[in-house]
Parts: C-alpha cells; sequence; structure tokens
C-alpha cells in the first residue's frame, strides 16, 4: 500500500469508497463540496493505494479557523470496508499529520470516535482551549496541536464552509 496526494481521476474511485463506508451518508455529498470550495488545500487530500492500484481510503483535511488563527478540519476519513481493521485508516492518519506539520500547520481538529483518534494524539479540543462549533458534541470533537502550534492559540473551531450545510 502508498499513500500519495489524491488526483483528480482517482474521484469516482473515491467517491465509490466513500459510499461503501458510510452507506447512505451524507459523505460522499460533503466530499465533492469540499473539492470545489475555497478550503480545499491538495496537498491534504490523500489516498491509500494497493499495490494493484485500487484505491483502499481516503481522507480530507481542509482550511479551518480557531478564532482568527488557520488551523485544519480533518475529515471525512474513509476506508474501503473490506481493508477497514488492517492499518488503512492508520496510514492515512499519520501521513495527513506529517503531511500537515510539514505545510507548517498549527493544529488540526475533528469530529469522531473518543476510542480511535487519541492514539494519534487527539484530545478534548477543549482542552487546548479550542471551542465546539456544537456544544453537543463534547469529547468527540478533537483537537491535536501540530509544531507549529503557538500556546494560547484558543477560541471558537470554524470548519470549511461546506461543513455547514451538512
Amino acid at each position: 500500500m502508498i499513500i500519495r496526494r489524491e488526483r483528480a481521476e482517482d474521484r469516482p474511485e473515491i467517491f465509490a469508497v466513500l459510499a461503501a463506508a458510510f452507506a447512505g451518508g451524507p459523505e460522499p455529498r460533503l466530499l465533492r463540496e469540499l473539492f470545489a470550495a475555497r478550503e480545499y488545500l491538495p496537498a491534504l487530500s490523500l489516498v491509500a493505494e494497493s499495490e494493484q492500484g485500487v484505491i483502499l481510503g481516503h481522507v480530507i483535511s481542509t482550511r479551518a479557523w480557531v478564532g482568527t488563527s488557520q488551523s485544519l478540519g480533518l475529515g471525512p476519513l474513509a476506508v474501503q470496508p473490506g481493508y477497514q481493521r488492517q492499518g488503512v485508516g492508520s496510514a492515512l492518519m499519520t501521513a495527513t499529520l506529517a503531511a500537515a506539520n510539514e505545510l507548517g500547520e498549527s493544529s488540526i481538529a475533528l469530529l469522531g470516535s473518543t476510542a480511535y483518534y487519541p492514539r494519534f494524539g487527539f484530545v478534548p479540543a477543549d482542552s487546548l482551549g479550542i471551542i465546539s462549533p456544537d456544544p453537543s458534541w463534547g469529547s468527540h470533537f478533537m483537537a491535536r496541536a501540530l509544531n507549529a502550534y503557538t500556546a494560547g492559540t484558543h477560541g471558537q473551531f470554524k470548519y470549511a464552509q461546506p461543513f455547514k450545510n451538512h
């Protein structure tokens, strides 16, 4: 398996992975909107590809803000159901964090499983002074400080515009 940036020609396969991973969910439509949004960051849209060239998973991070400071919003992350629990998602997460650090990003936030994301250094966002867009998310709204994080950065988290539609 290799992790690489997605290409436009990967998109039909990426959407198929999302449709399979999130059966009936809004994630494929959200991803279409994120690809078209001004907050789209091509360097942070990654695929996991098999040796045979099959897309096994995809993750995207888009521009977001903590107060007036730039941040990243991660998601959706999807892995083809037949390849889940085999390290594909972990490889995508590890590559995302490395790429975000390489780009000099300061923080990354997500809404997700409290059993999965802490292994990658994610903590409840409020422990970093990052206020959730929706208080009902509780500890499922998590964040991770990256290498360029400046202590004292705090405020309301704002996702890329397409998230407001979902």
